[in-house]
């Protein structure tokens, strides 16, 4: 089990010292809990496991899992928040998030989205494109301003993992390519252009990663292009290696030690500056699924069970792909745990199945459950990372509340939606009156 994850007295199934089948009583399903603690131990793993090295950050991948609340529970924990959209950057400075410890991300950003960063004087802006400098270094140089910048590379590296989720590969919409030129050559135009100050190089390799080799490989190809532009007269003193650890779903599933994987880094990228005559730069690295995504569970009571004689017997939940998408989107593999019944066996087979009018909408695959009668509270663990940021209210569904828990008390962090709500920003148009 994740995090702080318990079996009570009662057989029921506690998360941060909460009863997770009370907490679906008090709040109802289907519901988020976030695990403050969990959070709070693997933020401290990563601080520590590059604790070797003279300069690094920990910055938190915010599209992983961002509300106001976490922006404010980052900031805590000082770290730093990658942000992708002009609506992150919203939300984090709504909880007064430093803006000098923000990074903008994104593969297109609008003028608007680049102006609000500008505007804020975010810590750094992360170019994708030849295009993205040109017009950057425009808007800064109309407010007077220097845009601070890192420039996003793709090294062309394969991360083993799901192809949706791979981003370093020469083959992707992210990032200037360093085979081929278009890497150096934003090096050379962002030390000409007027307002730029370039202090960084990024790469992202994708997500869901359970070894290092695509990791060292990434981190010689890098300093490998550090190394080049010193020979130009460019010397580049940071490096972000971007996130992309994967995090435990199933039994099956082995991801790295957060600590074995820092120390790696480390040692790697000092042998690789010592081998290539550089001075080690700055490390940041940008977790996000691996460092909320097992602190997340998802509460759900079952409903309608149908068994189908010599095919398959169905659980239907009060919730599915609009909570979850992952498994639709990305054939992604979870468990389940019967939250009040936790000390009876798995001896039925289930496949669970959601309440949107798709048939494609399943949670779970052939599971071993105990038997299952409505009313029961199906918790599905590991769902901390993009489950809530990438719901979605199909069917007109509600999205779910959100709770976080720690030390046995709960809170809520995003309240549960109201039919109310979606329809807030509808109008009927005067001719259809």
């Amino acid at each position: 089990m994740n995090g702080t994850m318990q079996v009570n007295a009662q057989g029921h199934l506690t998360i941060g010292g909460c009863d997770a089948v009370e907490l679906a009583r008090t709040y109802g399903t289907p519901l988020y809990v976030f695990d403050e603690e969990a959070v709070r131990q693997r933020a401290a793993e990563y601080r520590q496991a590059l604790s070797s090295l003279a300069d690094s950050e920990v910055i938190y991948a915010g599209k992983a899992f961002l509300t106001v609340g976490m922006a404010a529970l980052v900031k805590q924990l000082g770290l730093g928040l990658d942000v992708v959209s002009g609506g992150e950057l919203f939300t984090a400075l709504q909880a007064s998030f430093p803006p000098e410890r923000i990074f903008f991300h994104g593969n297109n950003k609008s003028e608007s989205e680049l102006n609000a960063a500008l505007d804020a004087d975010v810590g750094r802006i992360v170019v994708d494109s030849l295009y993205e400098l040109q017009q950057l270094s425009q808007l800064a140089r109309a407010r007077g301003v220097t845009a601070r910048i890192y420039l996003r590379l793709t090294p062309g590296v394969e991360a083993h993992t799901h192809s949706y989720i791979q981003t370093g590969q020469s083959d992707s919409k992210f990032g200037l390519a360093i085979a081929g030129g278009a890497a150096m050559k934003a090096v050379r135009q962002a030390q000409e252009l007027a307002n730029i100050q370039l202090l960084g190089v990024h790469c992202h390799i994708g997500s869901q990663i359970f070894d290092t080799s695509a990791f060292d490989a990434t981190v010689l190809l890098m300093m490998d292009f550090m190394a080049a532009a010193a020979q130009e007269g460019h010397y580049i003193k940071e490096l972000d290696l971007g996130g992309g650890l994967g995090i435990r779903h199933t039994d099956d599933d082995d991801p790295m030690d957060v600590k074995m994987f820092g120390e790696f880094l480390a040692d790697r990228l000092q042998e690789a500056a010592q081998e290539r005559g550089l001075p080690v730069p700055k490390l940041l690295i940008e977790p996000g699924r691996s460092l909320v995504g097992e602190a997340g569970t998802t509460l759900y009571t079952v409903g309608v069970i149908k068994e189908l004689p010599g095919i398959r017997t169905y659980a239907s939940v009060d919730g599915g792909m609009g909570d979850n998408p992952r498994v639709s989107l990305y054939q992604a593999v979870y468990e389940g745990l019967v939250a009040n019944r936790m000390m009876e066996p798995g001896n039925h087979t289930y496949t669970v199945a959601g309440k949107c009018c798709e048939s494609g909408d399943k949670l779970l695959f052939d599971v071993e459950l105990p038997k299952l009668e409505p009313g029961d509270i199906l918790a599905v663990p590991s769902t901390g990372a993009y489950n809530y940021s990438m719901s979605s209210n199909y069917n007109l569904l509600p999205r779910p509340a959100v709770v976080s828990v720690y030390q046995g008390t709960s809170e809520v962090m995003v309240e549960r939606e109201q039919y109310q709500d979606l329809t807030r920003l509808h109008k009927i148009p005067q001719r259809w009156r």
